[in-house]
């Protein structure tokens, strides 16, 4: 196995309504995986199509599991086009990666989830922060060596592009999500771009500290247009930590391109609760 090799198990679950047409999309689903240079397919089986009599709505259901092998940027890739319900990260235990290969890997994660949200809607929706406190912004440098030394936190820098028809509220919302998120912020500053009717186009420029699935998580609903990691410059990530921020990927890109299927099924029991 080579040294920046990831072996990770996808298990990707198929749902649907007609028994045929499910069995037909999870074979594709198997071809394209075949297909995918940017992986090794160390093992790869389909289960049959089961039938849930329990329910009438997406009553069939069916399983691939495949075995991969690849690196940290096709395993993500991965995640996000094949969307697994689990991921299990076999080897390694833990890997070290660089701030450059890093922003590399997010900015694909940025482009991929910015498609599916231009797509299918947005993902960062929270309740309201109404009742909370703003949040802290600004820390000192030994705080921040505190988070980088003693919580394995990194410092990264975003752009993201946001509307609202006040900007001091939109900066506010903007802050407590982060914060809701886990996020510790350091610099926050906006500036408006547009404004056509009183509506504003800005561009917030935010330095954050946080976790590693942290920042892969707010990469994937914000899909930020530029992205910077400022500390540290090697980056030691547990196997259990990659597994959970690919989950997370997964399940962003599942609950975007499940959309229009959910939203017609709530069509159809509403007509049925109506008549």
């Amino acid at each position: 196995m080579k040294l920046d090799e990831i072996e990770v198990i996808f298990y990707i679950e198929g749902l649907g309504n007609d028994k045929k047409v499910l069995e037909s999309a999870l074979k594709e689903t198997a071809e394209k995986l075949r297909r995918d240079k940017s992986l090794e397919i160390v093992d790869l089986k389909m289960e049959d199509v089961i039938e849930n009599s329990e329910t009438e709505t997406l009553k069939y259901s069916g399983m691939i599991e495949a075995r991969l092998k690849g690196t940290l940027e096709a395993i993500t890739i991965a995640a996000i086009k094949y969307a697994p319900a689990v991921v299990d990260i076999i080897s390694p235990g833990k890997i070290e990666i660089t701030a450059e290969e890093l922003m590399k890997v997010l900015g694909k994660v940025s482009y991929m989830m910015g498609e599916l949200m231009e797509k299918f809607g947005p993902l960062a929706a929270y309740p309201k922060f109404d009742e909370l406190p703003e949040p802290k912004i600004g820390y000192t440098r030994d705080e921040i060596e505190e988070f980088i030394f003693n919580e394995r936190m990194i410092v990264y820098r975003f752009v993201v592009e946001a509307y609202g028809n006040d900007e001091e509220e939109v900066k506010i919302g903007l802050a407590k999500g982060l914060e809701y998120e886990g996020c510790k912020i350091n610099k926050l500053v906006t500036k408006v771009q547009e404004e056509n009717r009183g509506r504003k186009y800005i561009l917030i420029a935010l330095e954050l500290v946080s976790s590693f699935e942290t920042l892969f998580q707010l990469t994937a609903k914000y899909a930020p247009v530029a992205i910077s990691i400022i500390e540290p410059e090697i980056i030691d990530v547990t196997a259990y930590e990659l597994q959970g921020a690919l989950v997370d990927l997964a399940g962003f890109a599942y609950e975007l391109t499940t959309r229009p299927l959910k939203e017609k099924i709530i069509e159809k029991e509403t007509f049925k609760f109506k008549l």
